[in-house]
């Protein structure tokens, strides 16, 4: 992991400010959406990708009742019933 010596500090509320250079260098927007994990003592942001709960791919996914379904599973799902 690769640090870029940018320290922060938490406001009262828990919250935290992303530097610029870094939202640009990621393409964060003001409506993106992050996951937060935690890995060992690291706390983690990543950029929210929704993928298909089948087989995890990240291209073409739609929203179906809750659950991201990718196109080329849904075409499966079709031909097996």
């Amino acid at each position: 992991m690769k640090s870029i010596g940018i320290v922060r500090k938490i406001d009262a509320v828990g919250r935290i400010v992303l530097p610029i250079e870094l939202r640009k260098t990621l393409n964060i927007t003001d409506d993106s959406a992050l996951e937060i994990f935690v890995d060992g003592d690291k706390i983690v942001l990543k950029k929210y990708q929704p993928a298909c709960i089948f087989c995890n791919d990240d291209v073409d996914v739609v929203l179906y009742k809750g659950k991201n379904i990718c196109k080329k599973c849904v075409e499966n799902l079709v031909k097996a019933i």
